[in-house]
């Protein structure tokens, strides 16, 4: 979608230098800094949110013992489970073992560089930030992986594959989602995108908005997809046999993919840290609460699916969908090259409710299984 140049200018007047607040390094060592103690901070918020939001939804408490209103309980469960004891399985892979939780924890915390919490206040305004995007997250899959096979257990081993399934399968269809509003903000920069949205994503796209948040729910396996979790069948998935810190790592990740996916939805389909009144970073948090207590919302209302319902969804549902709204962009872009006018807003909605009702009739979660 292409802005007018009056709005470029004002946008982009209180913009953040790339080398504030000291030059290169001073701008890199200071970002760094923030992204992480951002990171940990709205991981153990989350955790509080998740927990509380989940008891009230439930009709019950929820955790409030430790601290007013049982705020520090995030911080009680860190101290309790960093003083646990470290047990490795005696025919575990010592070394890979010990390795993975760092391998699925980094890749996580490098999407942050790239994702802006105010105009140019990032880490490297990337002009292909997206495509970074896509590229850094495949890899925490790869040590999920390596956690489940080097721990010599079968259930831990499954859990991984599963994992690995879930990923290589909505990966596509979260990939084309991505292109349609690649193509409509005409910009692989994150910042860029973000300038582009004088009326957020959500509204022009919402059909690649729904098929992001549901495929990005399952690639980091929040409910009702967190097969590799499911203790009824596998224990619990791919860190059966860790411990310690080494789980809290992985407990760390788990959160801090679900605070990545609520930042990315901010900065794609709702306008990141636009908006009114107050500073432009409390609108980008404020965003990303939103959007992760939506997941709690739908992790408290849906049963979780069946593997072959999960594969199913990915494959006849999303994919299909995700290819004809591509398609659908390129066509409204070519009619409205010099931005979309609120009326597209109307007919989109038209266009996703049609589609969803004719998939949902042809298409049915379980008949014909796939083989996973």
């Amino acid at each position: 979608m292409i802005v007018p140049t009056t709005f470029i200018a004002t946008a982009t007047a209180a913009a953040v230098s790339p080398t504030w607040p000291g030059g290169f390094w001073g701008h890199w060592a200071f970002f760094t800094v923030v992204l992480i103690g951002f990171v940990l901070t709205l991981v153990m918020g989350v955790i509080y949110i998740e927990r509380r939001g989940m008891g009230r939804m439930q009709s019950r408490l929820g955790p409030n013992r430790t601290g007013p209103f049982g705020l520090l309980q995030p911080v009680a469960d860190a101290l309790k489970v960093l003083l646990k004891e470290n047990i490795v399985p005696t025919a575990a892979d010592k070394v890979i073992h010990w390795i993975a939780p760092i391998v699925a924890f980094v890749p996580v915390l490098l999407i942050f560089a790239v994702i802006p919490f105010q105009d140019g206040a990032l880490l490297a305004d990337l002009n292909i930030g997206i495509l970074f995007i896509i590229a850094i997250s495949s890899i925490s899959t790869v040590g999920i992986f390596m956690a489940g096979w080097s721990s010599s257990n079968k259930y831990s081993l499954l859990g991984a594959m599963r994992n690995v399934a879930a990923v290589v399968s909505y990966e596509i269809p979260l990939a084309l989602a991505i292109v349609s509003v690649v193509i409509a903000a005409g910009t692989m920069s994150m910042n860029g995108i973000v300038l582009q949205q004088d009326i957020p994503f959500i509204l022009t796209q919402p059909l690649a908005f729904l098929i992001f948040f549901i495929a990005g729910s399952a690639e980091i396996n929040r409910s009702p997809f967190d097969l590799m979790e499911a203790d009824s069948e596998i224990v619990a998935g791919f860190h059966t046999e860790y411990s310690g810190m080494k789980f809290a790592m992985f407990y760390l990740v788990e959160y801090a993919e679900a605070i990545a996916i609520s930042a990315i939805i901010t900065t794609l389909f709702l306008g990141g840290w636009r908006g009114p009144i107050l500073p432009d970073w409390l609108w980008f948090i404020a965003k990303i609460v939103i959007v992760f207590f939506v997941m709690v919302w739908v992790r408290t209302t849906m049963p979780r699916v069946r593997i072959d319902q999960l594969m199913s969804l990915a494959w006849k549902f999303l994919f299909p969908l995700a290819i004809i709204n591509v398609f659908l962009t390129a066509i409204e872009v070519l009619g409205w090259p010099n931005g979309f006018p609120v009326v597209v807003i109307p007919i989109n909605f038209a266009i996703t409710g049609v589609l969803i009702l004719l998939f949902s009739k042809t298409f049915k979660l379980g008949f014909g299984r796939s083989e996973v």
